[in-house]
């Protein structure tokens, strides 16, 4: 396993760095919990996976406890990108050791810990928590190194990226993340403050995403047609009222069968999900 790089001493205000990232695996758990999610992994069932259950996952986060810390500890000294990637690595590693190789937080284990990192550095900076979307702004710090970052062209994501000419969440980290500020953050808090429950507000949003997102998941198990297909369910489902409705939980229940009929899942919009969950409890924290 590759040994975590040790983190740099703090400077400025105080950030409680294993609150930060105690949250962050407490919002990998909301995520995971939340039910019924179209074709992902959930307590209940596997979705459209066949390598994986809700046991694989909490492996995983069990793993990745101390990243989220650490990376939360960098971002509130200062830390340059060089470092954050180094904990990035070795959390991936960590992971991987955990799952026998499955691949269920990479995703994450980039967007969430970059967020962690930027909202330590923002709270050492103002010596209190800001918004989800300063925080997300906050990421731009390292858009230049961001862009520069070698990619893995062999990797799932990367080769639908290429295919389908679509942007991936690099682009989206060195724009601020315009998808958490704009589309999940607002949708979330709509909910949350309409008075749907956390899985009902949970299941609204991951919905919002998987409308508006060109889930790069999505588009590797179903190409541009099975994109499409995706975003015209999740449109369906909204436009009759989505978490709002009566049957809410039944239609979203219909609608991840078919998602496992044809094997699709978005885990791109479930990480962004977990994310808007972090951004959004951190403000309190």
């Amino acid at each position: 396993m590759i040994a975590a790089p040790k983190p740099l001493p703090a400077r400025g205000a105080v950030v409680d760095s294993a609150r930060l990232g105690r949250l962050a695996i407490a919002s990998l758990h909301a995520e995971l919990a939340c039910a019924p999610k179209p074709g992902l992994v959930t307590p209940f069932d596997s979705g459209s996976h066949d390598d994986m259950d809700a046991g694989t996952f909490l492996r995983s986060l069990f793993a990745l406890r101390h990243y989220f810390t650490a990376v939360a500890r960098a971002g509130a000294a200062g830390a340059p990108f060089t470092v954050l990637r180094d904990h990035g690595i070795a959390a991936e590693a960590a992971m991987l050791a955990a799952t026998a190789g499955i691949n269920t937080h990479r995703g994450a284990i980039f967007s969430l810990g970059l967020l962690v990192a930027a909202a330590a550095e923002r709270r050492r900076a103002h010596g209190h928590a800001v918004s989800g979307a300063q925080v997300c702004l906050a990421v731009q710090q390292w858009k230049d190194a961001l862009i520069a970052a070698p990619l893995d062209p062999h990797s799932p994501g990367q080769r639908a990226r290429a295919r389908h000419g679509v942007c991936g969440v690099r682009e989206q980290a060195a724009a601020g993340y315009p998808v958490l500020r704009e589309l999940a953050l607002p949708a979330l808090r709509h909910a949350l403050d309409s008075g749907l429950p956390r899985d009902a507000a949970l299941c609204q949003t991951l919905m919002q995403l998987v409308a508006q997102v060109d889930d790069l998941n999505l588009l590797h198990r179903g190409g541009a047609e099975g994109l499409h297909w995706a975003q015209h369910q999740a449109t369906t489902f909204l436009s009759s009222g989505g978490a709002f409705a009566p049957d809410w939980r039944m239609r979203l229940q219909s609608i991840g069968d078919a998602f496992v009929m044809r094997r699709l899942s978005p885990g791109g919009s479930a990480d962004l999900l977990a994310c808007a969950w972090f951004l959004l409890q951190q403000e309190d924290a």
